[in-house]
């Protein structure tokens, strides 16, 4: 008896589902109404900062360094951590 691909693709949709759900129960618990919609809007906009924050905070809290829900300014903080630094140009015109 083999597993068909479909099958095997059913396997891996619940399991990434599973692991949103996972996820969101994570977030609910680490950030405060407010931060949760800030990172609802980021996610809309860059996917991979809010990715990046979701692990962050996961990680954290996993690591015991998080022991209450971040609020909406500690969340800009830690964007502001995040966030590459951008490259500026100055262009001289002779």
């Amino acid at each position: 008896m083999s597993v068909s691909p479909s099958d095997n693709n059913g396997e891996e949709a619940k399991k990434r589902e599973a692991e949103a759900m996972m996820r969101q129960k994570a977030l609910m618990v680490l950030l405060d109404q407010q931060a949760r919609q800030r990172l609802t809007n980021i996610r809309m906009v860059k996917p991979e900062l809010a990715l990046a924050v979701e692990n962050y905070l996961i990680t954290a809290a996993s690591a015991g360094k998080l022991n209450r829900a971040l609020t909406d300014e500690e969340l800009k903080q830690l964007l502001i951590n995040l966030q590459q630094p951008k490259k500026h140009f100055k262009i001289n015109r002779v």
